[in-house]
C-alpha cells in the first residue's frame, strides 16, 4: 500500500456517491475531510470529520489554503469542476503541489462515470495525439458497454431537486454561499410542470419526424442541444447561449446547401425555459429556412444518428455516439474527442458537402484508450455504485505520490494515473 493520503472532499453529486466513497477510502487506510459550502452539503454528507465555510467566495481562496496546510490534506475531490468554489481549489492546489480529482457522469455513457486529474473539456490531459492514445489502447481491452445499472429518471431528479432547494433554502445555515445556478431553483423545477404537459404531444411529433426521416427521401443533419446552464456550454464553448451556435449553423446551411432538412433536438432534460420553439422559429426565418428545419424533444437517438448526413453538437458525449457509428461529426464546442480521424476538421462550410467520415478502426482505438479515465458503474444503482467506488479507490490510493499535479498531456503520466 501507498503512504496514507488525506483527501478533502468539495461539493459532490447529488446523491449518496460522495459518503460512500469516502467510508472505503478510510476503510484503505486514509484520512477523509469534508467541506460544506451550503445546507445541502451537510445534509448529504451525513458524516463525521465535515467542517463548515461560512465566509465569502472571494475569501474562500485564502481560508483554504490555510485549511489544507493545517489539515495536511494530499488530494481534493470534487464534483462539477468548473464550479467557482472548485476552480478557486485547483489555483490553491496548484500553488501547493496538490492533486485535484473530477468526478463527473462518463464519457462512455451509460453505466461509466469520470475520474480525472484536475477536470474535464478543455482542464483534461488526456492526449490528443493519435501515436498517445494509440499507446494507451494497447494496454486496454474492449469497455463493456452493456447496460447494466440502470435507475430512473426519478431517483435522478429527486436528488436534484431537493440538493438544489436545499442549497438555495438553507441560505440563513450558509448565508454567503454564492449559487453556480443560471435559474433560481424554484423556477427552474416548477418550469417542469407546464413541460410534463406537453410530453406526450413532443413524443407524438418526434415520432413523426423520425418516421419521416427513416424513410430516407429527404437527407437530414442532426443538431443535439445539450442543457444551456452545462458547464458544458458556459465554460468550454464559445458561445454564450447555443442560439448563437444555431445562428452560425443555420448561416452556413442556407449558404451551402439546397436540399436536405435540419433537425434539432432538444435535451431530454430541458425544462423549457429556453423557449427553443420561439427561438428556432426566430432563427429559421431569418436565414430562409422555414419548412427545413425541425424541432423535437423525443424520438430514438441511435435511430437519428445513423440516419443522418452527419451531427453536430458542442461538444455532448453524443458526439461520441455518432463517431462509434460511423456518422460524420461535427463538435463546435472545446470536445475531448474533436480530433482529427474522429471529427471534421475543416470547419462548418464544407461540413455539408464534403464530411470529414470518422475512421471506424480508430474510434475503436480511442473508445478503448477511454477507460484510463473512466470507470465502469453508476452514481445510483447500488451495485454499480460499489463497483465504481471501488475502482476509484483503487486508482485514488495507488497513484504515485510524487506524481505531478500538472503534468504533461503525455501517455505515460496518464498510464501512471491510471495505475
Amino acid at each position: 500500500m501507498t503512504d496514507p493520503k488525506t483527501f478533502l472532499f468539495l461539493q459532490g453529486p447529488p446523491n449518496g456517491y460522495w459518503p460512500h466513497l469516502a467510508e472505503q477510502l478510510e476503510l484503505a487506510g486514509h484520512t477523509v475531510r469534508k467541506i460544506n459550502l451550503c445546507l445541502a452539503d451537510w445534509v448529504f454528507w451525513r458524516r463525521p470529520r465535515a467542517d463548515n465555510y461560512r465566509g465569502s467566495l472571494p475569501a474562500w481562496e485564502a481560508w483554504l489554503e490555510a485549511y489544507i496546510v493545517s489539515n495536511g490534506i494530499t488530494d481534493i475531490i470534487y464534483y462539477a469542476d468548473q464550479h467557482p468554489y472548485h476552480v478557486a481549489a485547483r489555483t490553491v492546489a496548484d500553488r501547493l503541489g496538490l492533486r485535484c480529482w473530477a468526478i463527473e457522469f462518463g464519457y462512455l455513457r451509460p453505466d461509466w462515470l469520470t475520474l480525472e486529474q484536475t477536470g474535464m473539456g478543455p482542464l483534461s490531459h488526456f492526449p490528443k495525439d493519435r501515436a498517445s492514445i494509440e499507446i494507451l489502447a494497447a494496454d486496454q481491452s474492449e469497455p463493456d458497454m452493456v447496460y447494466r445499472y440502470p435507475h430512473s429518471f426519478g431517483q435522478e431528479a429527486v436528488g436534484e431537486v431537493v440538493f438544489h432547494l436545499l442549497q438555495a433554502y438553507g441560505r440563513p445555515f450558509y448565508p454567503r454561499f454564492r449559487s453556480d445556478k443560471t435559474y433560481w431553483p424554484a423556477i427552474d423545477y416548477l418550469a417542469w410542470l407546464p413541460e410534463f404537459t406537453r410530453q406526450r404531444r413532443q413524443i407524438k411529433f418526434a415520432e413523426l419526424i423520425e418516421a419521416q426521416c427513416l424513410q430516407g427521401q429527404t437527407p437530414f443533419w442532426l443538431v443535439a442541444l445539450q442543457i444551456h446552464a452545462d458547464y458544458q456550454i458556459r465554460s468550454h464553448s464559445p458561445y454564450d447561449h447555443q442560439e448563437d451556435m444555431l445562428a452560425d449553423i443555420f448561416a452556413s446551411f442556407a449558404q451551402h446547401t439546397r436540399a436536405g432538412d435540419l433537425v434539432i433536438k432538444i435535451h431530454p432534460m430541458d425544462n423549457g425555459l429556453e423557449n427553443w420553439p420561439k427561438r428556432v422559429a426566430r432563427q429559421a426565418a431569418q436565414f430562409g429556412l422555414q419548412g427545413r428545419v425541425h424541432l423535437i424533444k423525443g424520438g430514438d437517438l441511435g435511430r437519428f444518428i445513423k440516419a443522418a448526413r452527419g451531427v453536430i453538437i458542442a461538444n455532448s458525449t453524443v458526439g461520441l455516439h455518432s463517431i462509434a457509428a460511423g456518422v460524420p461529426t461535427l463538435a463546435l464546442g472545446d470536445a475531448l474527442y474533436d480530433i482529427d480521424g474522429l471529427t471534421h476538421q475543416n470547419g462548418i462550410d464544407s461540413f455539408w458537402l464534403k464530411p470529414q467520415k470518422p475512421d471506424v478502426e480508430f474510434a475503436k482505438t480511442y473508445r478503448r484508450a477511454l477507460q484510463v479515465i473512466q470507470v465502469k458503474g453508476s452514481f445510483y444503482h447500488r451495485a454499480g455504485r460499489d463497483l465504481a467506488v471501488a475502482q476509484m479507490v483503487q486508482r485514488l490510493t495507488k497513484t504515485d505520490a510524487a506524481l505531478k499535479t500538472a503534468f504533461q498531456p503525455d501517455a505515460e503520466s496518464i498510464i501512471l494515473a491510471a495505475e
